[in-house]
């Protein structure tokens, strides 16, 4: 009999994380959410069945506690999606600092804190995915959104140098770049479908490995393109 499959979605609430939630479920694969605030997740959780886990992903004493229980809770993962992220918005020489330096932590740090711990069980384990949610700022930055745009090429550039050192030991490291807004559309051309996206998350966590890919560029099809 088949093992069941164990995920781990960090940075979980509606939309994107959601979707994947569901879309895991249906699928039979076991899921747990981390949040901050895991008030928010109840129906999700009456929904799926997920256990959730409360986490300040910039937190170290957090990711490690969080891994902990996973490892008595759910026997480790063998899925780990970072979706969490900040974003401080405003004129550059007019940014906080202490914002700015909350949102590299949240965006990049928290991304290296959990990627480190999946990454030490998925080596004892031999297998393993974990995937990273960027966005357009992963690869362009824009005016007011410094920050932002900071902790995303960190995150990018973390998945990149994982992604050479880990493949060749059986573990899939990819980043997704979401280049555009997230949301159900009636017309179903400017917003990108979370339901969509999270088909995608799971076709790369699911490919073969003598084709893994390491970075997905998601858009929705509008006329500019």
């Amino acid at each position: 009999m088949a093992k069941t499959e164990r995920a781990l979605i960090v940075g979980a609430g509606a939309g994107l994380s959601a979707s994947l939630a569901r879309r895991l479920r249906h699928d039979g694969v076991e899921v747990a959410l981390a949040a901050r605030d895991v008030g928010k997740l109840g129906g999700l959780v009456k929904e799926t069945g997920a256990r959730a886990y409360q986490c300040d992903a910039g937190r170290r004493e957090d990711v490690a506690a969080l891994f902990n229980a996973l490892d008595q809770e759910l026997g480790g993962v063998d899925l780990v999606v970072y979706n969490a992220s900040r974003r401080t918005r405003g004129p550059f020489v007019e940014l906080d600092p202490v914002e700015v330096e909350q949102t590299i932590i949240v965006s990049a740090y928290g991304g290296f804190l959990v990627a480190q711990a999946a990454a030490k069980r998925m080596l004892k384990q031999g297998h393993g995915s974990i995937l990273f949610t960027g966005a357009s700022a992963s690869v362009k930055g824009y005016a007011q959104s410094a920050p932002f745009a900071m902790g995303k090429f960190a995150l990018r550039g973390l998945a990149q140098s994982m992604a050479r050192e880990l493949a060749p030991k059986n573990i899939h490291v990819a980043h997704f770049v979401i280049d555009g807004g997230i949301g159900k559309d009636p017309d179903g051309e400017s917003r990108l479908d979370p339901d969509a996206i999270a088909d995608t998350y799971l076709h790369v966590h699911r490919q073969p490995r003598s084709a893994w890919t390491w970075e997905v560029e998601l858009r929705p099809w509008v006329e500019r393109f």
